[in-house]
């Protein structure tokens, strides 16, 4: 009982105690738990002091600010990384617009717009680098790339490729077509109605063009700035307009064979069997050392000379051990078409890569390659731009010898010339020769027949690839322009052999020569008098 009526008495002690004990521990928790400030931490009222309850509202509302200003706080550390990012997407973005890699522009056909907005940004970024809105500084005055100009009927340009003519009508119908089109959208672009003006507007026609002119930046697209007539005299309405180029992409990957790809190398021969031995030197150390995979065909006219030049060859074939070859003999008149006709016939093996050579044509190994990766069967036939050498003795006339064949191939302006106008060094498989008709055996003589093959295979689908080579060149010969040739055929040989002499500086060294004779000696003259 004593044990009992103690522990009643005892029993609100204790729970005043633990309710002591609670509140200590909610004190301390506070003030734990309650931020400082930058300099002190705040103190308890006293708990018996008559301000207690206005003390602990002071605290509540002295805390509530320091929460609200640290919230305020991370707000403002949040805009500033936001703005950090922005710029530094910002300049991510200048840097692909500077740098694109056109790899990362995907044309993703699930995401059409987002495909179309990439594209578009990308256009944008070609006109931004080209030289549209400013000018670019520039090392050398080679270095600035020139404009062209055209009107409606002519276009003058500085590059004047197969024609060699300064002016002349957009031939090509992919010029003529860009032309028109863009005459054709800047007329458009100013028939558009701006919304400003009242009066009656102006009506923009194709007549009203005066002139244009354009320049291409090869990575980056086409300038175009063309004026108009204006609305009265000397007044003129400008437009300029640009097509960008696309990124590059990747259209083809593919392994590519030519171990087993053999090279019929056909030849048409009359006479000129001193030039069939330079050519045999050629061919047996570029054709039968160097390269292997190669076969000669060559068609003879006529009997003089034949058994000299079977003998080169015979003694060619026995000291190189090479065994493909083939010799056709015709008893007629010399036709070039005619004997690269026959020979390419001739052949009774698998389809074969055809390559229609003369004797005055030096040839490298890396060219045969060419002339196999530039071909394909019922796809690609390959026209190559030879070198043209000029007269050795005009070139070198100032020496006291002539430097050997191998010095001489050197291209430079002062050594040759590009053959732009000569269609007649061809490859091509036997296929596609037979199926596009050959050549015009009706062409006599020299001249024609290779322009004629030419066209066939630029009327059919086949791709024709025309691209200046470093490996095949035409050794300079004496050209003979015949009597029995025809008007046509004449002017086209004498054109040649013109060309083929020297370079216009050469020759006007030679036209000059005794004026310029007169004035060293005149000058020889005076310095002994004085």
């Amino acid at each position: 009982m004593m044990l009992r009526r103690g522990f009643i008495l005892f029993l609100p002690r204790l729970v005043g105690l633990l309710v002591v004990a609670c509140c200590s521990m909610s004190i301390v928790y506070m003030l734990a738990c309650t931020p400082k400030g930058d300099n002190q931490q705040l103190a308890l009222p006293r708990v018996h002091s008559p301000t207690a309850k206005e003390g602990y509202e002071a605290i509540l509302q002295e805390r509530e600010e320091q929460h609200r200003n640290y919230i305020i706080s991370l707000k403002k550390q949040i805009a500033q990384l936001k703005a950090e990012l922005q710029g530094r997407t910002e300049q991510l973005k200048n840097m692909q617009n500077q740098y694109p890699d056109s790899l990362d522009i995907r044309l993703d056909h699930s995401k059409p717009e987002k495909a179309q907005a990439n594209l578009l940004a990308f256009l944008r970024s070609q006109v931004d680098k080209a030289e549209v809105h400013s000018g670019v500084k520039l090392s050398t005055e080679y270095a600035a790339v020139p404009f062209e100009s055209f009107t409606l009927q002519k276009v003058y340009q500085l590059e004047t490729g197969l024609t060699r003519h300064p002016e002349e009508k957009p031939v090509r119908k992919d010029k003529r077509d860009e032309l028109i089109e863009v005459i054709e959208l800047a007329v458009g672009s100013l028939n558009k109605p701006d919304g400003v003006s009242k009066a009656k507007p102006h009506v923009y026609t194709a007549s009203d063009f005066v002139e244009g002119i354009y320049r291409t930046e090869k990575n980056k697209g086409t300038l175009y700035e063309l004026t108009f007539k204006g609305d009265a005299k000397h007044q003129f309405k400008k437009i300029v307009l640009f097509r960008p180029f696309g990124p590059v992409m990747k259209v083809k990957n593919e392994n590519v064979n030519m171990a087993d790809t053999l090279i019929n190398v056909i030849v048409p021969l009359a006479k000129r069997a001193s030039k069939f031995r330079q050519f045999m030197q050629n061919f047996r150390e570029m054709g039968i050392q160097q390269d292997g995979r190669i076969h000669l065909t060559v068609v003879y006219f006529g009997k003089e000379q034949m058994n000299e030049v079977k003998s080169i060859l015979e003694n060619t074939s026995k000291s190189a051990n090479f065994k493909n070859f083939t010799f056709i003999q015709l008893n007629e008149e010399f036709s070039r078409g005619k004997g690269l006709d026959v020979g390419a016939r001739f052949w009774k093996g698998n389809n074969v890569v055809l390559f229609f050579c003369d004797v005055d044509i030096y040839f490298t190994a890396e060219f045969l390659n060419s002339c196999r990766l530039n071909t394909q069967p019922g796809k690609k036939v390959f026209y190559p731009v030879l070198f043209s050498q000029y007269n050795p003795s005009i070139i070198y006339g100032h020496r006291d010898s002539i430097p050997s064949l191998e010095q001489q191939l050197i291209i430079k302006k002062e050594t040759g010339f590009w053959r732009d106008f000569g269609f007649g060094m061809t490859c091509q498989y036997r296929s596609d020769f037979i199926n596009i008709g050959g050549f015009d055996l009706d062409i006599k003589g020299w001249g024609g027949e290779d322009v004629h093959l030419y066209r066939k295979y630029l009327h059919s689908n086949l791709m024709v690839i025309r691209t200046p080579v470093r490996g095949l060149f035409h050794l300079w010969h004496e050209k003979q322009c015949l009597d029995e040739l025809t008007p046509e055929q004449y002017k086209m040989c004498m054109q040649s052999k013109a060309m083929n002499e020297a370079s216009h500086g050469q020759l006007g060294m030679l036209i000059f020569k005794q004026e310029i004779e007169t004035h060293l000696h005149r000058q020889k003259l005076s310095s002994k008098k004085a």
